[in-house]
């Protein structure tokens, strides 16, 4: 048996152990430091099992609440817990800070590297595209090869485009590093979820770890925006590129101690491939499409302009090639339907985009509100970001105290409530005169609402819900549904507000972005109200411990399978 799990496992039971044996646990001696590189093989039967029935030993349901809210056993120390989860929660405010900051930037940007407005789309869009088209590949490949080498292969290429991208001299330069950029992003961000939800049972220790998870990004969303705005305003642009490469150089030299270098069990039932194919049509499906979404805005002649719907036929294609390679061709699809029948899964999924798409429209259009029709200042904008900070903060250590306690429909309606209100208020502010608190504010706090309860409720859902070997999948899954919602709810709102703004003004075309981040709000707020079937995060077995008593319960159901158990 191994004795280094990645997380704390269940004693075996076995038809042929009688009831007075001492168990089988995969505890570690106290005073026994565990490799940092091992092999991440929880799906064995071996460390994968159930209590042996004994007066002296606690109850099943006791074992599972108490590992629920042990520390993982791969971590000896708080410290060594600590560092990780700083390594991880720091990617995920990495990622926001190279999107939010950018926003502000960008205008300085336009005026020093002389981008015309036609174009300046493309260096906001870039880091979010390339993003969404890669999360399938680079899942699939933490899934083969592990999180660790993923993770940091990802950290240190995002530090080397960073620090490039502050010496950018053209608009193709600077395009160019941010969809190097974002490569990197989307090899660490699904390999975080891999590891964390790899090394974490379900409880409330596992909730509390997601719910900081979660409120990094809220922190990198402020965080590129005071550092955007003290640099907008004060030193050479660069710096904040420079600054962002700072922080990941840290968050690299920390995740080479802190993070586990786990790699997937070499068994027969794990031999991951790539899938070619499916990934080239994927990639280039998605690229194509929302490039001519977004571009289709400012091209010459919209969609009349010849390249726009080529791109658009291509990619749709692409995405139909993709879909019958996936079911039909691949015998190892990056996307397997089984991920679907879940219940309630597929529209969940489709919720979480709509939400997540109004995050993109609030950060973005909010900002450019604040700043061209309110004449925020760059300090300014930051100022009213604060309360997202705190109130992310609070509303997400909160969530992960309370998830084993209520149920996930309530939280996930109140999470489309926030989103919806946060949109409202932004399309019901007044042209002039508008009060920061009483408008700004209560949107900034609604906003947190929605995108924290919703991630935090969700990311822990799906990882607990998929095997140890597919937690590189749980991972594309989450970060795909909100990669791919930013960049397709931001193309349509971009198309919304250019071709509005020339008939009702600037201001007026922000609303109308607004308006459509309701709707789309609303819809999500109703798929999720009717599916939002997700269970309290209680403690529970894991997807492999479940997986294992249902191939025990065949074994002890079939001739002979007493016998063919006890031989294994």
């Amino acid at each position: 048996m191994s004795r280094n799990s990645s997380s704390p496992t269940l004693p075996i039971i076995r038809s042929d152990v009688p009831s007075i044996s001492p168990e089988i646990t995969t505890t570690r001696n106290p005073s026994e430091r565990p490799s940092k590189c091992h092999v991440d093989d929880t799906t064995t039967s071996e460390n994968v099992a159930l209590p042996v029935a004994s007066s002296l030993e606690e109850s099943l349901q006791a074992k599972i609440e108490r590992l629920g809210r042990e520390r993982p056993p791969i971590f000896t120390t708080r410290w060594s817990e600590i560092s990780f989860v700083f390594s991880i929660i720091m990617s995920q405010f990495l990622t926001e800070f190279f999107v939010s900051g950018f926003t502000v930037i960008l205008p300085t940007l336009i005026r020093e590297l002389d981008i015309p407005q036609a174009s300046s789309v493309w260096p906001a869009t870039a880091f979010s595209l390339v993003i969404a088209s890669t999360l399938l590949v680079f899942g699939r490949l933490g899934d083969m090869w592990g999180g660790y080498p993923i993770f940091m292969a990802g950290l240190a290429w995002l530090l080397v485009w960073s620090v490039i991208a502050g010496f950018s001299i053209n608009a193709v330069m600077l395009d160019f590093c941010r969809s190097l950029q974002g490569l990197g992003a989307a090899a660490f961000l699904p390999a975080g979820v891999m590891l964390m939800g790899s090394l974490y049972r379900p409880g409330p220790r596992k909730n509390l770890v997601f719910a900081i998870y979660g409120t990094s990004a809220v922190f990198g969303f402020f965080g590129g925006i005071f550092v955007a705005g003290i640099v907008g305003q004060f030193i050479h642009w660069g710096f904040y590129f420079w600054i962002g490469a700072i922080l990941t150089a840290i968050t690299f030299a920390t995740s080479i101690f802190a993070v586990p270098c786990s790699r997937p069990a070499k068994t027969s039932s794990n031999k991951i491939a790539m899938d070619y194919p499916g990934a080239a049509a994927i990639i280039c499906g998605l690229t194509l499409t929302v490039f001519a979404i977004t571009q289709s805005a400012h091209a010459p002649d919209g969609w009349r302009t010849p390249y726009i719907p080529v791109c658009f036929s291509l990619g749709i294609l692409s995405l139909l090639a993709a879909t019958y390679i996936e079911t039909r061709i691949s015998s190892q699809p990056l996307l397997p339907a089984s991920i679907f029948t879940t219940p309630c899964m597929t529209p969940l999924l489709l919720a979480l985009f709509l939400l997540y798409g109004t995050w993109g429209i609030f950060s973005v259009y909010g900002t450019l509100y604040f700043q061209n029709i309110m004449s925020a200042t760059p300090l300014q904008v930051v100022a009213w970001y604060v309360p997202l900070g705190v109130a992310g903060l609070l509303f997400s250590v909160l969530e992960g105290f309370i998830l084993h306690l209520v149920p996930g429909r309530v939280l996930l309606i109140i999470s489309g409530l926030g989103a919806v209100g946060s949109q409202l208020l932004l399309a019901l502010i007044p042209l002039e005169g508008a009060s920061y608190w009483a408008w700004v504010f209560p949107a900034t706090i609604l906003s947190t609402i929605g995108i924290d309860l919703s991630t935090i409720l969700m990311t822990v859902f799906i990882t607990t819900t998929y095997p140890t070997s597919r937690q590189g999948l749980a991972g594309v899954v989450i970060n795909s549904a909100l990669q791919l919602g930013v960049a397709l709810c931001l193309g349509l709102a971009d198309i919304i507000q250019s071709d509005t703004v020339d008939e009702v003004g600037l201001g007026k075309s922000y609303k109308n972005t607004f308006w459509f981040g309701v709707a789309a709000g609303a819809v999500s707020l109703v798929l999720m109200a009717i599916c939002g079937n997700v269970p309290k995060a209680t403690s529970d077995l894991t997807a492999d411990e479940k997986e294992e008593l249902m191939r025990e319960a065949r074994l002890e159901s079939t001739p002979g399978g007493a016998g063919a158990t006890a031989e294994e």
